[in-house]
């Protein structure tokens, strides 16, 4: 019996020693890993190491020279004062029919007389942009190439995609399209269809807006103006799928509540029936452009260019 319990005993106090043994064990880890996070600090993900002394700004920094300091200054963009860019202005392109009035030939101009015109502006080293590149040159300062010309081609006839569209791609040219809603919509023979549209801006072409009709805009409601300007806007972006920036003013009318609710709907500008080919950020919503007539011969139109 007093050899059990002296054997207990034993192992009673051999168990303590253990269990306090291993308390000093524990603390004196606790004690090395204190002293190791102190001495050299874990980095974590986003820590990047300090390689050089920080500036406590106690030090008088050095001057930069002149040209030190233009090299670190950014140079303000100066936007041009205007663009002198001609905007040519069709209507028709082909054949006259046989009962072709005064106001229908001076609208339309042949397709060989067409052909000769883009010849002339391709061998007079003319490069054709978009109403978008005169808009990015006077806003952004984009740079234009020499000679910057642009063509318009007004109401969206059937022969913008049948004569102008494949002429323009043989020259390598562009151009700005105005667009109609109601006939299209209604599939007209005598208008482009929507299909047609698509693969003309699919090729580069610019297809824009020319109101839902061809109709006087001033002194319209505003609900009247929303319908004919947003209108012919959604429908050209729903069926090309870009959005119209520029529109052209129907007969070259307009008002200050036309030129307002085009603002308010997103457009970056119109073009008007006024002579003329300088363009300013002020005059943006009144472009004008030069008329090309069925009656010009390529003389009259070299030296309207040249003018």
């Amino acid at each position: 019996m007093i050899g059990n319990r002296n054997r207990k005993l034993s192992n009673r106090r051999h168990g303590t020693r253990l269990k306090v043994l291993g308390i000093w064990l524990g603390l004196l880890s606790l004690m090395v890993a204190l002293s190791l996070f102190s001495a050299a600090p874990v980095r974590g993900r986003w820590q990047v190491p300090q390689t050089t002394e920080p500036d406590t700004g106690s030090a008088t920094p050095a001057l930069m020279s002149e040209a030190e300091l233009q090299a670190q200054t950014p140079t303000p963009t100066v936007l041009p004062d205007r663009a002198q860019v001609p905007i040519l202005m069709y209507h028709y392109v082909s054949e006259l029919p046989p009962s072709a009035d005064g106001y229908r030939i001076d609208l339309t101009v042949l397709p060989e007389d067409f052909d000769a015109q883009l010849q002339y502006l391709a061998d007079a080293g003319y490069h054709t942009i978009t109403l978008t590149d005169l808009y990015l040159h006077l806003n952004q300062a984009v740079p234009l190439p020499e000679k910057p010309i642009v063509l318009t081609f007004d109401d969206g006839y059937r022969d913008a995609y049948e004569v102008v569209f494949p002429a323009l791609l043989d020259y390598g040219f562009t151009a700005t399209f105005f667009a109609l809603a109601t006939p299209t919509h209604f599939e007209s023979p005598a208008y482009l269809t929507w299909a047609q549209m698509k693969e003309m801006a699919d090729a580069g072409m610019e297809i824009q807006a020319h109101g839902r009709d061809h109709v006087d805009l001033r002194g319209r409601s505003y609900d009247y103006l929303v319908y004919q300007i947003l209108g012919i806007q959604e429908a050209i972006q729903q069926h090309t799928g870009r959005l119209p920036r520029f529109f052209c003013y129907p007969s070259g009318k307009r008002d200050a509540n036309v030129i307002a609710v085009l603002k308010s709907a997103g457009y970056w500008g119109a073009v008007t029936t006024e002579w003329g080919q300088t363009h300013t950020r002020e005059n943006l919503f009144e472009m004008p452009r030069m008329r090309v007539r069925g009656t010009d011969t390529l003389a009259n139109f070299i030296a309207r260019l040249e003018e």
